[in-house]
């Protein structure tokens, strides 16, 4: 058989991979909890699965416009409006089989073999993977915990080369929850405009930014210079819609018209129903997310309580999403040596799954998810805390 080359680097999702062995233990009759995977536990809103079921009795069954249909690419131009006043077209807009492949289709059409990109660490898991694909090569701006996991222009530069033509930026962040300020963000992309350095902005989490902390999007940086910036966005987290897999692109017209024509060649539209829940969820009643919002945050509070009782922990405060990454290399000695065999050592025993950092770029850290029922989040730490604190004490 013969396999492409492109593949031998590749490696799979860890997130999922550890999700996997939750699940083969739960077969095994072990009780798990998993922390692991970013999904919210709220159901998708009764609003918007009644439109996916009106759009199957109407038959709405048939194939669309490659990149969306133009109600749900208007309706992503009126959520900018409508969220941060801002107007841009629908023109600018794609609509892909979520978050990830628009991701993908963005680098496939931007990255050339040899193209340097920036991506700060911890970054989310994919970005390294799917610039490497695209013959990119992949450069790592580490930023630690003693940085709130957040990146400067100062922390940039050193970085940059002539060959640099890339800077991904995840604010809110996975998995570090990390929320750039709008005077943060606009320092980055003044350094990025200066140097010629194209930006995409993820802001997948854009709806889950918790008070006194305000989401501060690049989409008005987009409108004085779309050439240079791209927003990544969809509705599979502030919307509760993971298996929906409904993301978009906001872009310049010319990129968005040629990843059009790629996606025109790969998946076509993404499912016609799923498009017309995602129009429902985009010009429906907006309740869901101050109620998602409300729990993640109260979620995140009671988590930051029980880990500022562990000496062995460092983790900053996030101001959005609904992850914790915390830095526990404290605990690594006789048993343990990395977040790899950390994250088994606490599955073993604690019957908790959790994310190593090494699949973020930072193997002092562990990722954990608060998407989950409070008490099932206050038993799974101190079941970890158990763990923890035996490690720690061997040291």
């Amino acid at each position: 058989m013969h396999i492409s080359d492109r593949l031998s680097t590749i490696k799979p999702s860890l997130t999922l991979s550890v999700n996997t062995r939750a699940m083969e233990l739960r077969a095994q009759g072990v009780q798990i909890t998993s922390l692991a995977v970013g999904e919210p536990d709220f159901p998708t809103p009764k609003h918007i699965c009644d439109a996916a079921k009106a759009a199957i009795d109407e038959n709405f069954c048939r194939y669309t416009a490659v990149a969306g249909i133009p109600e749900l690419r208007k309706a992503v131009a009126g959520y900018f409006k409508q969220f941060y006043d801002a107007d841009i077209a629908p023109e600018n807009t794609i609509i892909c089989a979520g978050g990830k492949h628009a991701l993908f289709n963005f680098i496939q059409a931007t990255v050339n073999p040899g193209d340097e990109v920036l991506i700060p660490a911890p970054y989310w898991l994919s970005y390294p993977p799917l610039v490497t694909l695209a013959g990119g090569k992949p450069v790592t701006v580490p930023a630690t915990s003693e940085h709130g996991f957040k990146v400067t222009p100062a922390m940039l530069e050193p970085y940059r080369t002539d060959k640099t033509t890339l800077l991904i930026l995840n604010s809110p962040s996975n998995p570090s929850g990390a929320v750039y300020t709008a005077d943060e963000l606009d320092a980055l992309l003044d350094w990025a405009e200066a140097h010629n350095v194209f930006v995409l902005c993820d802001e997948m989490y854009d709806q889950l930014v918790f008070a006194p902390a305000k989401m501060a999007s690049a989409i008005h940086r987009f409108i004085k210079k779309p050439e240079g910036i791209a927003i990544l966005g969809g509705m599979s987290k502030s919307f509760a819609m993971t298996g929906w897999r409904v993301g978009y692109l906001v872009g310049h017209p010319e990129l968005i018209k040629k990843i059009s024509s790629m996606q025109g060649h790969s998946t076509s539209n993404i499912c016609s129903i799923a498009q017309k829940a995602a129009l429902a969820a985009l010009t429906g009643p907006m309740d869901c997310l101050h109620t998602m919002r409300e729990a993640f945050q109260r979620r995140r509070d009671l988590a930051m309580d029980i880990i500022a009782g562990w000496p062995w922990a460092v983790c900053p405060r996030p101001d959005g999403a609904f992850y914790l990454f915390v830095d526990v290399h404290a605990c690594y000695g006789k048993e343990v040596h990395n977040s790899t065999e950390i994250c088994t050592k606490l599955l073993e025993e604690a019957n908790v799954a959790v994310v190593p950092g090494a699949a973020f770029g930072d193997d002092n850290c562990i990722r954990l998810s608060y998407a989950v029922a409070d008490d099932v989040l206050r038993n799974a730490l101190l079941a970890m805390g158990k763990v923890f604190a035996r490690l720690y004490a061997q040291k």
